[in-house]
């Protein structure tokens, strides 16, 4: 998409970011449902602080990724696991006994 219509690769990038911005909220609701009522505050700081921790790895590592491939063509398929390994995790836990526990067993 880089060498492509400049509104085509916008249309993606707001796409993404609507994207990873909305499963944020999914994940803490089920970290909030699922984790032991003692300790979901801890548990939602470390999962915040885990992804910001990703978040600032991502912005720091993409530019360096592009510098070492000699452009921006390839650089942001290192953001690609992300995503991937989000949804899986959510398929596996929706297969899971605990995934009763969600919405009060709606799905």
């Amino acid at each position: 998409m880089i060498d492509g219509h400049v509104w085509l690769l916008a249309l993606i990038a707001i796409v993404w970011g609507v994207s990873i911005i909305g499963d944020s909220a999914q994940f803490s609701a089920a970290v909030t449902e699922l984790a032991d009522s003692r300790f979901v505050g801890t548990a939602l700081t470390l999962q915040v602080s885990i992804g910001f921790a990703l978040t600032v790895l991502a912005i720091w590592l993409t530019p360096q990724v592009a510098a070492l491939l000699g452009g921006w063509r390839w650089a942001f398929v290192i953001l690609l696991p992300g995503p991937v390994i989000g949804a899986w995790a959510m398929m596996a836990l929706r297969r899971a006994p605990e995934a009763s526990l969600l919405a009060n067993g709606r799905r």
